[in-house]
């Protein structure tokens, strides 16, 4: 993996509990990787202390926005500053330690062989900690559902723990892609496979967040629910 250059974009809002010590964590397992911290105006002040750390590591840049305008857009700000440079790998990683800075590396060895490489909790290996068996059928469920509808063989459409190969985000179009939260996930996957590149799945352990709040709502349900029938049908 010696000539990987790797971007790992993390979308913050409200982190600053957990910021410091992800950037830490991240490059204790792939020191090589650049860092974008893509933060919509935290009023906690997770912006500055990823300023901060930028300063003083070359390997972390930060990108201020001045709204909290969902999930799918930080990403997308993220994704054109990745393409607008040389890295040849891009991860999408949450904040909050929900997803194990440890794989980072496993993800990005399998990416050698796939275009795009999954963290799931739903193939053999994967699984979440200290779930409540509801919150396990809900998103069990959700992507069960979302692979049904599209006719696709993925078993996690939803999680957001992905390594792109940089030709995939140059390929499918990102001016438009019209999902803003959770269903973003499911749209960009989905986008990948119409477009023929390959996607392979590594089995993660999901645990929930370290510290902070969730950002997940009804409104962000309720848009990935209705979206996988817009793909299927071709409008989104």
């Amino acid at each position: 993996m010696a000539d990987h250059m790797p971007l790992i974009v993390v979308p913050t809002y409200n982190e600053a509990e957990n910021i410091e010590r992800l950037l830490d964590a991240i490059h204790a397992h792939l020191p090589q990787a650049h860092v974008l911290v893509v933060d919509d105006g935290s009023p906690d002040g997770t912006g500055g202390l990823a300023d901060a750390r930028a300063g003083a590591d070359a390997r972390v840049h930060v990108l201020h926005r001045t709204e909290k305008a969902g999930l799918g857009r930080a990403y997308l700000a993220g994704f054109d500053w990745a393409l607008a440079r040389d890295y040849t790998h891009v991860f999408e990683m949450d904040a909050d330690f929900s997803h194990e800075p440890a794989m980072l590396p496993v993800l990005l060895k399998r990416a050698e062989t796939a275009d795009l490489v999954l963290g799931s909790r739903w193939v053999a290996g994967g699984g979440t900690v200290d779930w409540p068996l509801k919150r396990q059928l809900i998103s069990k469920g959700g992507s069960l559902y979302a692979r049904t509808v599209l006719g696709v063989d993925v078993r996690d459409l939803t999680g957001g723990f992905k390594c792109f190969n940089r030709k995939v985000l140059e390929g499918i179009d990102l001016p438009s892609v019209g999902a803003v939260g959770y269903g973003f996930q499911i749209e960009l996957t989905w986008r990948a496979l119409d477009a023929g590149f390959t996607v392979a799945e590594v089995p993660i352990r999901f645990a929930d967040r370290v510290a902070g709040e969730s950002k997940m709502s009804p409104k962000i349900f309720a848009e990935a629910f209705t979206l996988v029938w817009k793909l299927r049908l071709g409008l989104a």
